[in-house]
């Protein structure tokens, strides 16, 4: 998956934030939401991957 540094930051945002959020969780300190690690890595790939399609510097990346 080729991706622009723009977007690469955002997913890393994102995994960095549910990151958190599920330690939290398995700390015990926030009970949210009730879905598994996996799905929300699965959720942010697709956001990645939505992204990458519709943003040019990415499909300029793609292309080298």
């Amino acid at each position: 998956m080729h991706m622009c540094k723009k977007c690469k930051k955002i997913c890393g945002v994102l995994l960095l934030i549910g990151g958190i959020l599920f330690l939290l969780r398995d700390l015990g300190v926030w009970n949210f939401w009730n879905i598994q690690w996996w799905t929300f890595l699965f959720i942010v790939l697709g956001i990645g991957k939505v992204a990458g399609g519709k943003c040019p510097d990415c499909q300029a990346a793609a292309e080298k």
